[in-house]
């Protein structure tokens, strides 16, 4: 299969790389490899599938048959290893000009074995002020067989100068019955289960491929949507907070520990630990202290971020359970993402206005901005749970 067949929902999207990469096939067998366009970027709401458009895109750049998905090429650029693509993922909260500019300097070299150099820049969003900038010297000029891919959520979330340089590509959300068609095809999930995982992931098919094979992340889905019936009190929103922050963390643990035990063992073989031979293994280690030190401080900071991005996935499922009560109270005719939990949604609709549903997602969406501005996240989740609380009646 090609690997645009993985793109659901993205016939537009899917017909310009096509066509793009024919042409700079095209091109270069003419010799006119200079009219390819050298900056693209794939903007989209989370979970449409910008990383996996741009890792399509560079397939089909470097693949004699445009990504075919069975060649050499395609299997190499599929499992991260072709010596050609650059895979650029920002492992903690930003990314600084240190990195961008090593990477700009790595991209000014010639291709290996395919046609193309290509940097992917997976949540390019997250370079600092000074790393796009860093960035932006070596878009305006590339050299003439290097492309650099972008994502990033919208246009807006890059620098002007660097989005007015790119050739934007804009992925939308695929519907609830093409996600959960992929799931049910080449998930094997069960045809029930596969729409409700759609539903509740809101077109995020990432999401909803783990809410359809893990018990796990259902069962954390419904203790945060089981909080909105829960705060009858003071004393219970401070429990929900807590309780949120820690989920977080725990989340954030499990992703990153055995991780970081692997990362810190290699790097400790490569600066000698464990060699033999007289002073070589005090020395190497001692030598390696700096590496070892800025190791740990971007596992950190992952972890931050990890958590960071689990807490914000919770209040994301908040503000698709309040936009339910909303479209109840107001009669709108729309697909419900918490259908499951019909039954809560329209006893809340009933029981509140929509002006207090609104100040609540706003309160949701207050914390998200609290966060990313480095709140402390246990004070910003009480205030949003205090916020959500049902009023006293007069």
């Amino acid at each position: 299969m090609s690997f645009f067949g993985d793109l659901v929902g993205q016939d537009r999207a899917v017909a310009v790389l096509q066509k793009a990469a024919a042409a700079a096939a095209e091109a270069l067998a003419g010799g006119r490899g200079a009219g390819m366009t050298h900056a693209w970027l794939f903007t989209g709401p989370p979970g449409s599938g910008r990383s996996n458009a741009a890792k399509a895109f560079a397939a089909s750049l470097l693949c004699p048959d445009q990504g075919c998905g069975h060649c050499d090429a395609c299997h190499q650029v599929d499992v991260g290893s072709h010596p050609d693509v650059t895979w650029v993922r920002p492992e903690g909260l930003s990314y600084s000009a240190r990195q961008t500019r090593e990477l700009v300097l790595k991209g000014a070299g010639a291709p290996t074995l395919g046609r193309w150099r290509i940097m992917l820049f997976e949540d390019a969003d997250r370079a600092t002020e000074a790393a796009a900038n860093a960035l932006l010297k070596a878009i305006e000029e590339p050299p003439p067989r290097t492309v650099w891919l972008l994502c990033a959520p919208s246009p807006d979330d890059m620098i002007i100068t660097i989005r007015s340089r790119c050739r934007v590509v804009t992925l939308s959300t695929p519907s609830t019955e093409a996600v959960a068609h992929v799931l049910a095809t080449r998930d094997g999930v069960a045809p029930d289960m596969a729409l409700f995982a759609a539903r509740a992931a809101q077109g995020h098919i990432g999401r909803a491929r783990r809410l359809a094979l893990d018990e796990e992340v259902r069962r954390r889905r419904e203790d945060v949507l089981s909080i909105p019936r829960s705060l009858s009190g003071v004393g219970d929103c401070i429990t929900a907070a807590e309780r949120l922050v820690k989920t977080s963390t725990e989340d954030a643990d499990a992703a990153t520990t055995a991780l970081n035990e692997v990362e810190t063992t290699e790097l400790r073989k490569v600066y000698g630990e464990g060699s033999s031979g007289k002073g070589l293994n005090k020395g190497l280690v001692r030598g390696g202290a700096g590496a070892l030190k800025e190791l740990e401080t971007m596992q950190k900071s992952r972890a931050t971020r990890i958590k960071r991005d689990s807490l914000d996935i919770a209040l994301l499922d908040l503000v698709a359970f309040y936009r339910d009560v909303l479209a109840v109270q107001f009669g709108a005719r729309i697909e419900l993402a918490n259908e499951d939990r019909r039954h809560e949604v329209e006893a809340l609709a009933r029981s509140s206005t929509p002006e207090d549903t609104l100040r609540r997602t706003s309160a949701i969406m207050q914390c998200r901005e609290r966060l990313a501005a480095n709140v402390n996240p246990q004070i910003a989740v009480e205030a949003m749970t205090l916020a959500l609380r049902t009023p006293t009646p007069a």
